[in-house]
């Protein structure tokens, strides 16, 4: 089984960059029938094998230390140093991990104009706004703007999440995605902690958001905060001319507001840097790029439970109800960004259907759920209670039997 990067990358050069299979084949290396069920499959494998620890790994601390003394020791000398302190592993890992880290000790700088081609990436950030978030219940909660900038346009787009989560950013990604209507043909992220799994390589959920559209990715290199100064200008325009003198309801008005601001705002202004209208230039850089699939990846949390005597469950700081007729059984909690549901994993009904709430420290209960724990309850006490009868009165057979 191949793993989620390489199923992603073959996806993505058979529908981005249009290679056959024979080209894949080269590139890869991998055998023809397992380029077309790559191609064929539109969600990526499951199953992994765990990785292996390096013999080499005991001694990266060391090696940084030694490259944060001296940046230009060679790495056989470096080899030599932690052969010294037990290391007995090969040579070629310990080149390879030398070559990795020492631009990060010894960085490059260069510095050149940068322009982009229509539809060739889009870049993505997080932004902090500088209050916390009304989420209702007289309660308010530390929020992320998810932002996205494409870079031949300079248009924007934000949304509203309350963590750092695969999910929920993935989530803030295909909105920004739908608003503007079309997809790059590269994502680009810097090393955040949820898309980034070391080594300048994606995670598994990065790899298959990016599959699944298919689009490419690029991490960017450690303390490059040039790299995307799109995103640096956006979120300064946003500190400067969004947040002031705003209050906000909750949740919804939040990013009811923020959505006005971007269309009626930020993305209809003159952009300083490219000389042009962005919303105007996102018309022409649609024509560039490939429309939205007809489904978008999913992005929601995903987690199984038994059902337990207590027929609740919690997400987020909150206690949800589920149907107490199903104690004992199993259940998927599907949980999005506007509502949670639950799924009977025997029968596939839907069992339980909660908005979403940001605040914390709550319970919600079904009323139909209620009813059946109430029923239920009535049951266990009275088990030997005969059926209630209705009773009617003599008169009317009286009226039914002739004297």
């Amino acid at each position: 089984m191949i793993a989620v990067e390489q199923w992603a990358e073959i996806r993505r050069m058979h529908f981005v960059e249009g290679h056959g299979i024979k080209e894949i084949r080269r590139r890869t290396g991998r055998d023809r029938k397992t380029i077309r069920r790559a191609l064929r499959s539109p969600e990526p494998p499951r199953y992994r094998r765990p990785s292996r620890p390096s013999k080499l790994d005991p001694f990266k601390e060391e090696i940084n230390r030694i490259l944060g003394a001296d940046p230009e020791i060679p790495s056989m000398r470096i080899r030599e140093l932690i052969t010294a302190l037990g290391y007995s592993g090969a040579k070629t890992i310990t080149d390879d991990y030398v070559r990795e880290v020492r631009p990060l000790h010894k960085p490059p700088r260069t510095f050149q104009r940068t322009t982009y081609a229509p539809g060739e990436l889009c870049q993505f950030d997080l932004f902090e706004p500088s209050a916390e978030i009304p989420v209702g219940w007289g309660q308010t909660r530390r929020g992320w703007l998810l932002t996205a900038a494409l870079g031949y346009s300079r248009a924007i787009a934000a949304a509203l999440i309350f963590s750092k989560t695969a999910p929920d950013i993935l989530w803030g990604m295909r909105r920004c995605l739908g608003a503007f209507g079309a997809l790059p043909e590269t994502l680009v992220w810097d090393r955040e902690a949820a898309m980034h799994r070391g080594g300048g390589q994606p995670t598994d959920d990065l790899a298959a958001f990016c599959g699944a559209l298919p689009v490419g990715w690029i991490i960017l290199d450690p303390r490059d905060c040039q790299a995307k100064g799109l995103l640096e200008r956006a979120h300064r325009f946003i500190r400067s001319s969004f947040e002031p003198a705003r209050s906000f309801a909750g949740v919804e008005d939040y990013q009811a507001q923020l959505d006005r601001w971007v269309a009626q705002r930020a993305n209809p202004r003159k952009h300083q840097g490219i000389r042009a209208v962005p919303a105007e230039r996102l018309i022409e850089e649609r024509q560039s790029m490939r429309p939205l699939p007809e489904r978008m990846p999913r992005t929601e949390t995903r987690l199984t439970l038994r059902v337990p005597p207590q027929p609740y469950f919690r997400f987020d700081r909150n206690d949800y109800s589920l149907d107490p007729r199903l104690v004992g059984r199993r259940v998927e909690i599907r949980a999005g960004q506007r509502a949670i549901i639950a799924v009977s994993l025997d029968s596939g009904e839907i069992v339980a259907r909660h908005r979403r709430v940001f605040a914390g420290g709550l319970t919600f209960t079904d009323p139909a759920h209620q009813r059946a724990l109430d029923q239920l309850r009535g049951e266990r006490k009275h088990p030997n209670r005969e059926p209630e009868v209705e009773t009617r009165p003599l008169a009317r057979y009286d009226r039914l039997i002739p004297a």
